[in-house]
């Protein structure tokens, strides 16, 4: 008896490891449960119940046995950690690898950081500023504004957030610093077209992926999730609006 309960809390602790994972990365709910239900059914576990939030995991083994919840405060986009907690729930459903060899992958996943480094990620940004622009057919003039409002919005983004941990006050300092980039820049006679400055600089900044994630939810008939990664999609907007609104005010 004892032994069946040591591997029940086992079971469960790999389950919500592999949940809490997917949820930090920024998955879906509705992908996080039935990736921890099918991991559960491949362990002869049909009675198990799951039920995620973008802040919390309850999950069941079945009405006799034990329930786990486990908080989730930090939450990030990080599809590379969401595609291999997939490859390991695949895997284990195939029984291709065990339960223990799962949760040692998963612990190996949890603590690797896949980022790129930070200077690429703010070169990536920059391009992908400038490369915004010339896609809403602005001036090739404006091409180097654009990056370089761009490449900073993002690298104050990274380090607000990271001084700060508040996501809204780091999405409205970094609009902040792109709005200024733009409107000196036309205000010295360098920039021609603020507006396609603007908006193709703060195309880093904005949450596509939450938005999409808040809509997938919904489709889902995960209204609770949904409707709070919409909330937090629409926050963050409102903080890149109103950072801009500020900017372009003065």
């Amino acid at each position: 008896m004892v032994l069946h309960e040591v591997d029940n809390e086992f079971t469960i602790d790999c389950l919500l490891l592999a949940g809490r994972i997917m949820i930090e990365s920024g998955a879906e709910t509705y992908r996080v449960e039935d990736t921890m239900l099918r991991m559960a059914h491949s362990q002869n576990m049909l009675d198990a119940q799951c039920y995620a939030t973008p802040t919390g995991i309850i999950f069941s083994l079945g009405k006799t046995q034990p329930t786990r919840i486990t908080s989730i405060s930090n939450r990030v986009t990080d599809l590379q950690k969401i595609a291999l907690v997939n490859s390991v729930s695949r895997r284990l459903t195939s029984h291709m690898i065990t339960l223990e060899e799962a949760y040692d992958e998963l612990k190996s996943i949890q603590k690797t950081n896949y980022f790129l480094p930070i200077y690429i990620q703010v070169i990536s940004a920059a391009l992908a500023s400038g490369c915004f622009l010339i896609m809403f057919k602005g001036g090739w003039s404006d091409f180097l504004f654009a990056c370089l409002a761009g490449g900073l919005g993002f690298l104050v983004l990274l380090l607000i957030n990271e001084l700060t941990k508040v996501k809204f006050f780091a999405e409205f300092t970094a609009s902040l610093v792109v709005g200024s980039i733009a409107v000196f820049s036309v205000k010295y006679g360098h920039g021609t077209e603020i507006d396609k400055i603007v908006i193709s600089s703060v195309m880093p900044l904005v949450p596509g992926i939450l938005i999409t994630n808040a809509v997938r939810d919904l489709i889902a008939g995960h209204f609770m999730s949904g409707m709070a990664k919409g909330v937090e999609a629409f926050l963050t907007a409102f903080a890149i609006g109103a950072a801009i609104a500020v900017t372009l005010s003065f």
